[in-house]
């Protein structure tokens, strides 16, 4: 038959030159940011069983690796610190330690590259014994203003250490204001904040805190304080409280489930938008692959070309070395 349809689409799609033309978005080395996690062993470098290819880092080899890392492209990390069990507290007092790992692992990574963009977590997390990300009350509940107080002053040691951005991960309200204000008065006018401003109580986070040592005996409920996975208006309302308080970026973490998140970021504020693809996102796609079921690396790219077409500026992933070898 021979029709006659005025709209062909797959004209420009059939063309094996044209077809890659016309593609409306890529993905660069600018995009991504890649998490990392240092530990206090002093040689030894740690697999993380449940996040293939991905491990605890002692500082100096960490240090060797970022150089590596930065040749290939890799320009912003961030970075977790995986603490010995007898540096945790129930108050999570390690964190306002001038010494403590993460600070001296900044320390020492800005010696030898100081071209990079170093994004230092802000939470009590890493540092509780509970596991939580602030200070529990004596109902069990996380304090929100003991907690805000605690990461203010931590803010402070952070920027000395030398990280370019802060990262706000625990989700108290008005962090972002007082940290702004912390900074200011202490000289750090140019440590920026990138604010995990929608942060959902996802299920999606078991991998990661194997990696910091944070799950503790049993599931942690932290829907206290993290976002309802249900509810978009409150993250809308996040944002925009985010965006008052002086952030210079705001994140969306887990980054799949949430794009319509992403998007409304995107669309809504004048700001940067970063999207946190988590360590469960990570490891479904590897689990998947190590059964035979997906193609890692046509899923991975696919992800993250998502992640991107619905906004986001940048992607925190653990992809990042192997995307960038890709795109």
């Amino acid at each position: 038959m021979n029709y006659q349809f005025p709209n062909r689409p797959r004209r420009l799609r059939d063309h094996p030159v044209l077809n890659p033309m016309m593609t409306e978005l890529r993905l660069s080395d600018n995009d991504l940011v890649l998490p990392l996690f240092v530990t206090e062993e002093r040689e030894e470098i740690v697999a993380i069983p449940s996040m293939p290819e991905q491990f605890r880092w002692p500082v100096e080899r960490l240090v060797e690796k970022i150089i590596e890392w930065r040749s290939l492209g890799l320009r912003a990390f961030a970075l977790f610190p995986h603490l010995d069990a007898s540096k945790k507290n129930e108050e999570g007092k390690e964190i306002l330690n001038p010494d403590s790992l993460v600070y001296r692992a900044a320390r020492r990574i800005k010696e030898e590259a100081d071209d990079i963009a170093l994004i230092g977590d802000l939470a009590l997390d890493p540092y509780t014994s509970h596991g939580h990300d602030g200070i529990l009350s004596d109902d069990g509940r996380v304090d929100n203003d003991l907690t805000v107080e605690a990461l203010c002053k931590a803010s402070t040691l952070a920027a000395e250490s030398g990280f370019d951005l802060l990262a706000p991960s625990d989700m108290m309200d008005g962090r972002i204001l007082k940290i702004r204000e912390t900074l200011e008065s202490a000289g750090f006018t140019q440590t920026g904040i990138i604010s995990y401003s929608a942060k959902f109580a996802s299920s999606y986070y078991g991998p990661f805190r194997d990696a910091i040592g944070s799950q503790g005996r049993a599931p942690i409920d932290k829907s206290g304080y993290q976002l309802n996975p249900a509810n978009f208006r409150e993250a809308a309302r996040e944002l925009h409280l985010d965006a008052l308080e002086g952030a210079d970026m705001l994140m969306v973490k887990p980054a799949e489930p949430y794009l319509d998140v992403i998007r409304h970021a995107r669309e809504r504020f004048h700001l940067p938008v970063a999207a946190y693809q988590v360590s469960g996102e990570y490891s479904r796609l590897w689990a998947a692959h190590q059964e035979g079921w997906l193609d890692l690396d046509k899923c991975m790219l696919e992800s993250l070309l998502s992640i991107k077409r619905a906004g986001a500026d940048l992607i925190f992933t653990y992809f990042a070395e192997r995307a960038i070898a890709l795109i």
